[in-house]
């Protein structure tokens, strides 16, 4: 059981990683495709890293509608049971 801070704070890492930024740059409002220009593939290292971490495992499609890495996070939080 994960809360959505715990992975929100786990997406902006991941993204800091694929996009070579500081993770300061990000917040829970920043947007995968306006702000980050995300491709099918980054979804895809993103949520690789999630379902790893907390053991669930996350709809492709579903995980893509969501704009923003907080409403992402709040998405995985529900699947891990919070």
């Amino acid at each position: 059981m994960s809360s959505s801070d715990e992975i929100l704070a786990k997406i902006i890492e991941r993204a800091a990683e694929l996009f070579k930024a500081d993770p300061s740059t990000y917040s829970g409002e920043t947007r995968f495709v306006e702000d980050l220009k995300a491709k099918s593939v980054n979804y895809v290292q993103i949520i690789a890293i999630l379902e790893e971490d907390y053991d669930i495992s996350i709809p492709f499609m579903e995980f893509r509608r969501k704009k923003t890495f907080a409403e992402a996070a709040e998405f995985v939080a529900e699947l891990s049971g919070n």
